[in-house]
């Protein structure tokens, strides 16, 4: 035992022992996932953090390249932070650990594809100092401070998703990251249900579960149903084909590679995420070293008829290969009329938009397109109804947790949850602090949550933040004035004046530049000219008077800034 967990224990001893549950992000949303585990008094608690990931902006977030939780809770309490585990390699869930570490500086737990797709990403931002990360073994078992943690395998869409079997003095609790059960992934281990019927027997304080497809009666299909589709829909197919999906799927990478060999065609990718996978993917030895591809420069040297493209931007990312293909601006690939695209991927919530965008442009170009709608070239890496069944009657907890979902989802979950016979179950939100141990589990605290944005090469936050300014923009766009005055306040020469996302002539023909100028002379009319040189008051009085003027011409209130320069009078 170090040094540290004996201070703990000392500074623990003779108060009132708690273990607590909370979100900084992932509760009443599908992304941005970050969950704490408290253990101790309420006044000197160790934490464990599990995952630590990101989500994609809101059409009302205009500029910001990614959301990201706001720590300040946990930062503030980081000296007691024992680590930072994370359950698997999706954007959702690692993908803040660049930009936050530095403010937590704890140790990092991973198995080792998802430590080596940090480890890319540390390269690729090209970050000089590495991140403490400990690879710890599929199934491995170990210690952060005062909690005994085990990686449980299980099934999802990337290599080795791990639920997390968290063991405190006040019991266990089963954290089951993102999940699913697939007895034929086509990559990795399958799910191992004696594995999950032993922590039951053991005896399960807690479950703390992904909620994402809590609606949906059934059970997920298998990734080996899709590899069987798509090699169907591939060898028949007469010209050029082009899959596009999550770069993140290896067993989907490999079963469209293996469908190219049974086709005769050879396979080029295009995407930079992809290629990146893929090594790491063969680093780990989920794809065989023998796992080859042409770059996607070599497709013009391929006869069409035995080509098939791998492609990022299933989601509608402008700048992705697919997005570039539709426009016809890829530098190298181009799809013409009669070619296929296949689209192995389901549309996340909130980018409709922009994937039928894409759809569409494929469409003019005489693209023959197939999605999930279409045939079965996607099944989903989150739990069914009946697959959630099995897991609550196989852990058998006494307390049910949703997370990683909407309100719509946890609320569907937690009645499941009761109906497997649960007798406690919480719908709690982001910031709720629950306790679930000792005695009846109830919510006893908040703590402060937001959101944080990356934008550019800045973090910065959502309250008074660049972006919420450009939110507004977006709405009512902006006035810029510039006035050169006097030392007696009056003006010299004719205002210089921006206008940006503003009409350019009110419903009657009249100029907006002449309605902003008739707002200033009227304003300097207004104003005595011995009170022109209290310049904070005029710079006020004009800033509302063209504000008015504008608003009283189009109907809407834009920002208006106004500049104000004092010079000597010539003369």
């Amino acid at each position: 035992m170090s040094e540290r967990d004996r201070s703990s224990q000392r500074a623990h001893k003779g108060k009132a022992d708690e273990l607590v549950f909370m979100a900084l992000g992932g509760l009443g949303e599908i992304g941005m996932n970050a969950y704490l585990y408290g253990y101790g008094p309420p006044n000197a608690r160790s934490w464990l953090m599990v995952d630590l990931g990101v989500t994609f902006p809101h059409e009302s977030e205009p500029g910001a390249d990614v959301v990201l939780p706001d720590l300040r809770y946990i930062v503030a309490d980081r000296k007691n932070l024992a680590g930072l585990i994370l359950t698997h390699a999706h954007e959702d869930h690692i993908g803040a650990v660049l930009d936050l570490w530095p403010s937590l500086e704890c140790p990092i737990f991973a198995t080792p594809f998802t430590a080596g797709m940090v480890k890319t990403k540390v390269g690729e931002a090209g970050r000089t100092a590495a991140l403490p990360i400990r690879t710890i073994p599929l199934g491995g078992r170990f210690k952060a401070g005062v909690f005994d943690i085990e990686f449980v395998g299980l099934t999802h869409s990337i290599p080795e998703p791990n639920g997390i079997a968290i063991r405190t003095p006040a019991g266990l609790v089963f954290h089951t990251g993102d999940w699913k059960f697939d007895s034929t992934p086509v990559v990795g281990r399958p799910h191992e249900p004696e594995k999950l019927k032993s922590l039951g027997d053991e005896g399960v304080l807690a479950i703390v579960g992904d909620s994402t497809n809590a609606m949906r009666e059934g059970r997920s299909a298998s990734e080996a149903d899709v590899a069987r589709a798509l090699t169907k829909i591939i060898v028949d197919a007469p010209h050029c084909v082009a899959v596009t999906l999550f770069a993140s799927n290896v067993a989907r990478i490999a079963s469209v590679a293996e469908a190219a060999r049974k086709s005769g065609r050879t396979l080029v990718v295009a995407g930079r995420a992809l290629h990146r996978i893929i090594e790491v993917a063969k680093e780990t030895g989920y794809l065989p070293e023998s796992f080859t591809y042409l770059d996607q420069q070599r497709f013009s040297d391929l006869p069409r008829n035995k080509v098939l493209v791998l492609c990022t931007g299933s989601q509608g990312e402008s700048r992705a290969a697919v997005a570039r293909i539709a426009e016809g601006e890829h530098p190298d690939i181009s799809l013409d009329k009669g070619d296929l695209i296949i689209f192995s991927s389901r549309t996340i919530p909130g980018n409709e938009k922009a994937v039928a965008k894409i759809q569409n442009g494929l469409a003019r170009l005489g693209v023959d397109l197939v999605t999930d709608a279409d045939a079965l070239v996607h099944v989903t890496g989150h739990p069914r109804r009946d697959e959630l069944k099995d897991m609550y009657a196989w852990l058998r907890p006494k307390i049910a947790v949703p997370m990683h979902g909407e309100a719509r989802h946890i609320r569907e979950h937690a009645k499941l949850a009761r109906a497997c016979g649960v007798n406690e179950t919480f719908t709690i939100v982001d910031g709720e602090m629950l306790k679930l141990w000792p005695g009846e589990a109830s919510v006893i605290d908040e703590a402060p949550v937001g959101r944080l944005y990356r934008d550019g090469n800045l973090i910065v936050p959502d309250v008074e933040g660049p972006v919420k300014a450009r939110r507004k923009l977006s709405f009512v766009g902006i006035a810029v004035v510039s006035l050169v005055l006097s030392r007696r306040g009056d003006v010299l020469g004719e205002p210089g004046l921006v206008l940006e996302g503003i009409p350019a002539a009110d419903a009657g023909g009249e100029a907006m530049r002449e309605v902003v100028f008739d707002a200033i002379d009227g304003t300097f009319r207004s104003i005595p000219p011995k009170r022109r040189s209290d310049l904070a008051m005029l710079q006020e009085a004009v800033q509302r008077a063209v504000r008015a003027a504008i608003n009283e011409a189009w109907g809407k209130k834009p920002v208006v800034k106004v500049l104000l320069s004092v010079v000597e009078a010539k003369g």
